[in-house]
């Protein structure tokens, strides 16, 4: 298995608690926009967000997911356009420039994170790269459950499909098929994963 969320979350934990200084916080609202500053950067302190960008035709590209602890900024991206979309309501430390380098464990954990989703987006056939993608939200927004790992970050079959160069109706027949072969239950409008039925 070649994803290590579940242990950055842990070091990004104990990361955090290092960190005397207590910056300015801010809340956004679910589908908010981050504003685009590039004199500062924001760590997550509740909540999820992706970055994303898009084409001439207006078709949208999503470059990450992230939550609890991630660092986040314009200025970690020379993406154009880049924007920062919140998916639920988000908390954010408003974190200056002259404390980046203090930050320098966060900035390596974003990029080793981008890097495991842009491996995820490369994977063939697309079964294999929708599964992994659910494995990957597992470890970074999910819980252990009875019945396996709930996904609790709802991302819709038209943002998976945004994120994996894909259509939103191949993203639900897939879905359905996981469902069907027993490696995926839905619980309300949340994704449990049976990862024990399935290799990675």
């Amino acid at each position: 298995m070649i994803y290590s969320s579940s242990h950055i979350q842990n070091s990004i934990a104990s990361h955090k608690s290092s960190l005397s200084p207590n910056f300015p916080q801010r809340i956004f609202t679910r589908r908010e926009v981050i504003p685009p500053r590039n004199d500062v950067l924001w760590r997550i302190e509740r909540g999820a967000v992706r970055t994303l960008t898009w084409s001439e035709d207006g078709t949208f590209i999503t470059l990450g997911y992230w939550g609890a602890g991630d660092l986040i900024g314009y200025p970690l991206s020379r993406v154009k356009p880049y924007q920062i979309e919140c998916l639920t309501s988000v908390e954010v430390s408003v974190v200056p420039p002259h404390h980046w380098n203090q930050d320098v464990n966060a900035l390596m954990i974003h990029i080793q994170q981008a890097e495991e989703l842009l491996s995820i987006v490369h994977r063939k056939p697309i079964s294999l790269r929708l599964w992994q993608f659910l494995v990957w939200l597992s470890e970074k927004f999910g819980r252990d459950v009875e019945q396996g790992k709930l996904i609790e970050l709802n991302v819709t079959h038209q943002e998976m499909a945004e994120v994996l160069n894909t259509t939103r109706v191949t993203v639900t027949r897939l879905l359905q098929q996981f469902e069907d072969e027993g490696n995926l239950l839905r619980h309300k409008r949340r994704i449990i994963l049976r990862l024990s039925k399935n290799s990675n």
